[in-house]
């Protein structure tokens, strides 16, 4: 907020001191680069004053079905209490819950089977969004069980059905 008011609501100059404070915390081991990515670049270079579009508002306005597949433990865990800390999850939060939002999950077995797990997927479905749910296979780490998201064939005719029913062009 200082920023924004020394600045005279510039973001773009606010946005290079953001960078700046990130780029030495990184630098002085106080912020894995794995955070450091999680600032999507987009998100930060499509505005630079208030007015400005802003991603995934427009985003959520443009499209008319969002497909998320797959989707991992993590981003479950997030969208299902909240946060919004990407382009994803920002989108998610921004979407209109009258239009479809479809989610794959995709994860271990055992995270799968984690008693959050179901409970995350529920509170996604009480919101109206569509799951099309994992399959039992032998997963990336070797293990066997359910966890894998669907066949791309299987995400592909959910798809086409609910674009029929609801008459999406």
């Amino acid at each position: 907020m200082r920023c924004l008011h020394t600045n005279k609501n510039d973001n773009s100059a606010c946005r290079e001191e953001a960078k700046e404070y990130l780029a030495c915390r990184m630098e002085n081991n106080l912020m894995a680069k794995e955070e450091w990515s999680k600032l999507d670049s987009d998100e930060w270079a499509a505005w630079s004053k208030r007015g400005d579009p802003v991603l995934h508002i427009e985003l959520a306005k443009w499209a008319d079905i969002f497909l998320i597949a797959p989707l991992d433990a993590n981003t479950l865990a997030k969208i299902s209490n909240g946060l919004c800390d990407n382009l994803v999850t920002c989108t998610v939060r921004a979407w209109e819950i009258s239009k479809p939002l479809i989610f794959c999950p995709a994860m271990n077995t055992k995270m799968f089977q984690h008693p959050l797990t179901s409970s995350q997927i529920t509170i996604l479905k009480s919101w109206g969004y569509l799951e099309i749910p994992v399959i039992e296979k032998v997963l990336i780490c070797g293990d066997t069980g359910p966890g894998a998201m669907a066949e791309v064939s299987t995400i592909v005719e959910f798809l086409k059905d609910l674009i029929n029913k609801q008459g999406i062009k």
